[in-house]
């Protein structure tokens, strides 16, 4: 597999939520994107992705080239991929599904094209088993939704993954304005995911043991923690946390009481009744919102603190970003 190899033209498979977003956000960085669907009205709720994320996407900077006309749709996976310099998959997670993909995938592609999986759950080392020939080009991209929005992305290989695809495909998503993490291990659910389903674990037991309701719950982490989360990670937190002393200080104070706390957390089983619980509690904090009028204000927040972000860390230099950028990108990228 060549490392110089620009990567200018995406493949997008599945066009649901994530592969929509990711075909806005590569639009927005200048590339060629085809993408392919066979759900019926797959190419018109396509475009209007596209479309309604545009706005947002000139809000963070388009890159020279940028123009929703390079997007191409076809229902044909062969005339999809054709010519494509990366694959980024986001079809069902069904391991037969995807073993099978792949198996095609791996006859269609030359081997120094890079298939990305979004798989949120299913490890690639159990994916490329349905790739014969040139399993080392398969490796996890899983970005966090919305992807054309907030930049993380997991990045982990599989047993049969090459090193030179884990870097070409960080490089790539650098490239592309993400901010990649490199797992250096296979676990369920990759790093993210965990995370939520940990934190998940305790909401759910305290909403539905009553000790709380949904609304101040959510007003608990999002006004409490999660500012903060929106800033810096738990780790760096413990440092500043531990003040002078820093995170050895930290443990030193907090060790004995929050492993105390860790063996009286929550193991809620989700029940029919407990889910019941949960789904009153929400809409009852929901009332007469709606789900477009939610996700748009959590989308506005969004932007609102990755600008906020970037000025802080000195990353904006203007508008858009300058002509020579994306060329720049895509020689990284390659």
């Amino acid at each position: 597999m060549s490392t110089n190899k620009p990567i200018r033209r995406v493949a997008i498979i599945g066009t649901g939520v994530i592969g929509a977003s990711w075909a806005a956000l590569f639009l927005a960085k200048g590339l060629d994107v085809v993408a392919t669907d066979i759900a019926p009205n797959a190419e018109v709720a396509l475009n209007g992705f596209v479309e309604a994320a545009w706005p947002a996407l000139r809000r963070l900077g388009l890159s020279a080239g940028a123009f929703q006309s390079k997007l191409r749709f076809t229902p044909d996976l062969a005339a999809a991929v054709r010519d494509a310099d990366l694959v980024q998959e986001n079809g069902p997670e069904r391991i037969d599904f995807k073993k099978k993909l792949y198996g095609q995938l791996d006859e269609l592609l030359p081997p120094d094209v890079i298939i990305a999986s979004s798989s949120s759950g299913l490890t690639m080392s159990e994916i490329q088993l349905g790739c014969g020939t040139h399993p080392e080009r398969c490796v996890i991209g899983h970005p966090f939704n919305p992807p054309h929005i907030v930049p993380l992305v997991e990045i982990v290989g599989g047993a049969k993954t090459s090193e030179e695809t884990i870097q070409r495909a960080y490089e790539f998503y650098v490239a592309m304005g993400k901010k990649p993490i490199r797992l250096n291990k296979e676990v369920p659910g990759h790093v993210a995911n965990r995370l939520q389903s940990a934190l998940s674990r305790e909401v759910y037991h305290l909403v539905s043991e009553g000790i709380i309701s949904a609304a101040d719950a959510d007003t608990a982490l999002s006004w409490g923690p999660g500012l903060r989360w929106g800033i810096m990670g738990s780790l760096l937190l413990n440092h500043l946390g531990g003040g002078q002393g820093g995170i050895e200080h930290f443990f030193q104070q907090f060790a004995g009481p929050m492993t105390a706390w860790w063996k009286v957390l929550g193991q809620p089983v989700l029940t029919l009744e407990v889910q019941k619980k949960l789904i009153d509690s929400v809409h009852a904090d929901v009332g007469s919102r709606s789900i477009d009028e939610l996700a748009a204000e959590r989308d506005e927040l969004l932007l609102g603190l990755i600008e906020l972000r970037r000025h802080i860390e000195g990353g904006v230099r203007g508008g858009t970003e300058s002509e020579s950028e994306p060329g720049e990108r895509r020689a990284r990228a390659g």
